[in-house]
């Protein structure tokens, strides 16, 4: 027990951190496996897979995180389906990534010039080979900024798992605070935590959409 808020208290909150940063690497590498697949699907799949792409991103998009957590925890056990909260945080954040890259990519995919769809035709290539020596090269430098900052938004969603028990920084805080009740040095400690992880992809993220601005008027 922590009577007083000191450098335990810091290594308590560092150990959280590490959870966060752990589940946002989970989260943002499992939704960008589904969200390409469901970006090329929505882009370049047949109707009925577009349109049912399309209901899933607005489906998700349009809900509360928070519901989708409470799904993912409470909801599936009423189906037999029980998870622990870090399985349960990974399921429903790794749900909402996949839909927001998705929309994403789909987009960066859509914005590659029609001349290059048509100068790969000429090529005689493959649709694969298309899409790997042609489109994706130009997609993924047009979608490298937008994406960078989106995984500021899962770091600090991770937060929205403490309501589940996970003890990521934010858990960890609200715990270290009902020992020490001394919440000005505990969440200013870990607002500092969440600055340090997500002020450097934002400024990531600004860089390379002006770099990508610049690039493209010349």
């Amino acid at each position: 027990m922590m009577d007083s808020f000191g450098w335990p208290g810091v290594e308590f909150l560092f150990r959280g951190f590490m959870w966060t940063i752990g589940l946002s690497v989970i989260t943002f590498l499992a939704g960008a496996f589904f969200g390409l697949l469901f970006a090329l699907g929505r882009a370049l799949g047949p109707r009925w897979l577009r349109f049912a792409i399309g209901g899933y991103i607005q489906l998700v998009q349009a809900t509360p995180l928070l519901i989708v957590v409470f799904l993912a925890f409470y909801g599936l056990s009423f189906v037999g389906l029980y998870f622990p909260p870090l399985a349960a945080a990974a399921i429903s954040l790794t749900v909402y990534a996949t839909a927001f890259l998705a929309d994403i990519w789909r987009g960066c995919i859509e914005a590659v010039p029609r001349t290059q769809w048509e100068a790969a035709d000429s090529l005689a290539l493959s649709r694969m080979q298309r899409l790997r020596y042609v489109i994706l090269p130009q997609a993924f430098r047009i979608a490298l900024g937008p994406t960078v900052g989106f995984m500021v938004q899962i770091v600090k969603n991770t937060s929205v798992t403490a309501l589940i028990g996970f003890v990521e920084l934010t858990r960890a805080g609200q715990l270290l605070n009902n020992m020490t009740f001394q919440p000005f040095h505990v969440f200013l400690t870990v607002a500092v935590m969440y600055f340090a992880a997500c002020y450097p992809l934002s400024l990531s993220s600004e860089t390379l959409k002006e770099r990508k601005s610049a690039s493209s008027t010349h």
